[in-house]
């Protein structure tokens, strides 16, 4: 019998063999935990080993999520949510821009709350915390939302303001419990009484730069105009409620733009890290809280917010942050160098993939994987406490949840040349979550019976569609082209395949004016 002779062999040689290489997975102890002190994900790609997320041998409890539109981000983050609170009864707030899981809140017994609909934030709510602390905070939000930041003097004007307000109202600056003379709640000021506070000091004539004060009052006024004084009135919300309530669920999408919406999202995270510092951590199982941010780029993106602190902050706090994205490069790089673990799902634009390989220092094999994800596949990268011998990332080959996941697909094979149609490296067909689909056409503003006849149509072709008979069919439902290839751009297509897809589109149509789509579809 013959014996390998190691020392002869050089080393590009046993690299080559892959003798004592091993994949890239972490071993099965970190990844296989108690299954009733952690929250099963799903197997991994490789070997297939259940894989069980849990913080306890991670830097920290908080969770990034990227993925394009119907990658299966938002199904994860449910399923997560759900075992999270059947495994640790953990409570969960979704601050939800664009009121994406208000109906599934619903559906859970949640309870969902729509601020800009009757629902208000006082902005100077001290929450428990130290009003000097609390206008440190409104003014570092207020750096981020605006403009203030350029103009010292504006800022010290507002800053000051704000201190009076508080003064005015019998509040101690230095003091958390606010009471007065008889022992009761003070009430706090609001972002009028610092109008008010302001306009007293220009219409005194004493100020030497009167523009200063005037844009200064500009800039809050913004958030006092009758019908957009979500911030301005006391608040109606009992965020410490929400913090032990179950699945609750913001929703901040009745909020008229951007600004106002990062406004009530970084106050309700403030108010809940202040909350959270004030319990602080325990040793007990499982984490108290777990905290949604979904598509809010203005939080997540800059480096001076409450995100960024409470990530670099680790285990500080007993709750955990969930920052998810469709576009990468909407989360502060600081975000992904700290969280404790990063799932990412289907990502199709260079770019993106550029800055998540820069950001977390994965392989180029991984990279290649990633772009080649169906829905629910998904890489992990965890930031174990303490230096490890294998990698730290690894592929799930689905994520497993409460209830499968139901996946459709375009074809466009249709629309490519000929040459395109014979390349392996051309994408021919692009996959995506019914759920996501569904949601879309409902925010797209159809009504569910075309919702319903769309879903029909993959479900009798086999979950599949031809492009161009699926825009058809949505043009037929009055759907603008704005909003479609807002769809198809954000589940991976390119805008040169966009523009062919309505090209053909416009050249079937012209032969089809008195035919009815459904039947042309089917009998293709």
């Amino acid at each position: 019998m013959g014996r390998l002779k190691v020392l002869d062999i050089y080393n590009r040689d046993l690299a080559r063999r892959n003798i004592f290489t091993r994949p890239p997975e972490p071993p099965e102890d970190f990844l296989m935990n108690d299954p009733t002190d952690s929250i099963y994900i799903g197997r991994t790609s490789i070997f297939h080993v259940p894989f069980s997320w849990t913080f306890k041998t991670l830097t920290n409890p908080h969770i990034a999520v990227v993925g394009i539109t119907g990658s299966g981000k938002s199904y994860f983050v449910k399923t997560f949510l759900t075992r999270a609170a059947l495994i640790w009864n953990a409570n969960a707030i979704i601050i939800d821009w664009a009121g994406e899981y208000k109906d599934w809140v619903k559906q859970t017994g949640g309870k969902v709350v729509q601020l800009g609909k009757g629902s208000y934030i006082n902005l100077l709510d001290t929450a428990g915390m130290k009003p000097v602390d609390r206008v440190k905070q409104v003014i570092r939000t207020l750096e981020i939302l605006t403009d203030i930041r350029q103009y010292p003097e504006q800022r010290r004007l507002t800053e000051q303001a704000i201190e009076k307000a508080y003064l005015a109202a019998g509040f101690k600056m230095a003091e958390k419990t606010q009471k007065d003379a008889l022992g009761n709640p003070l009430t706090p000021p609001t972002l009028r009484d610092v109008v008010r506070i302001l306009r007293e000091k220009l219409d005194s004539g004493t100020y030497e730069f009167p523009a200063e004060l005037e844009n200064a009052i500009y800039r809050l006024k913004g958030f006092t105009r009758e019908g957009e004084d979500f911030f301005a009135e006391q608040s109606t919300v009992n965020l410490e409620e929400f913090t032990r309530g179950g699945l609750v669920d913001i929703d901040l999408s009745g909020l008229p733009d951007e600004v106002f919406r990062s406004l009530a999202g970084l106050s309700i995270l403030q108010f809940i890290k202040e909350k959270m510092r004030e319990e602080g951590w325990s040793p007990k199982k499982g984490i108290k809280l777990f905290v949604v941010l979904d598509e809010a780029w203005k939080i997540a993106k800059d480096d001076n917010s409450d995100a960024v602190t409470i990530v670099r902050e680790g285990r500080k706090y007993q709750f955990g942050l969930i920052v998810a994205s469709q576009n990468p490069t909407d989360i502060s790089e600081a975000i992904f160098s700290n969280v404790g673990t990063t799932f990412i799902f289907r990502i199709k634009f260079e770019r993106y993939m550029d800055y998540l390989q820069a950001s977390l220092n994965f392989s180029n094999y991984l990279r290649d994987e990633i772009s080649k994800f169906g829905v629910g596949q998904a890489a992990v990268n965890m930031a174990f406490q303490t230096a490890t011998t294998f990698s730290d990332n690894f592929i799930v080959e689905r994520i497993e949840g409460e209830e499968p996941m139901q996946e459709y697909f375009l074809d466009i094979e249709s629309i490519l040349t000929e040459e395109q149609r014979r390349a392996i490296d051309v994408a021919k067909t692009y996959s995506f979550e019914k759920n996501e689909l569904k949601r879309r056409l409902r925010v797209f503003g159809l009504d569910d019976s075309h919702i319903e006849e769309v879903t029909s149509l993959f479900d009798k072709k086999n979950k599949h569609m031809d492009v161009v008979s699926f825009v058809i069919l949505l043009e037929r439902y009055g759907l603008a082209r704005s909003n479609i290839t807002s769809f198809l751009k954000d589940i991976g297509i390119d805008d040169s395949t966009i523009i062919s897809i309505f090209s053909k589109t416009d050249f079937k149509k012209l032969g089809m004016e008195d035919k009815d789509i459904t039947e042309v579809i089917l009998t293709e």
